[in-house]
């Protein structure tokens, strides 16, 4: 195993690094989502004369979520690139 690793590089050990960044910073923000949707639809079942407001909580709440996984793409991006 330490020969597979002091064979890969200084340059390939960036790019794993900024794919795990990408990769681990895009499981939140997926679980979160999914969540976030799941449990809008289900008050939505529960009660269809809140409609706007549980839709507009729900885009509000997916709008910040979404925004760690933009984040996280930058780290990666900045790995990748910039370091």
């Amino acid at each position: 195993m330490l020969d597979l690793i002091l064979q890969i590089g200084d340059d390939g050990m960036k790019y794993i690094g900024a794919a795990l960044a990408m990769g681990l910073g895009a499981i939140g923000p997926a679980l979160g989502i999914g969540m976030l949707a799941g449990r809008a639809l289900e008050a939505l079942g529960r009660n269809p004369d809140a409609a706007p407001v549980i839709q507009t909580n729900m885009i509000l709440g997916i709008a910040f979520t979404e925004a760690i996984a933009i984040y996280s793409l930058v780290v990666a991006v900045m790995v990748g690139f910039v370091f």
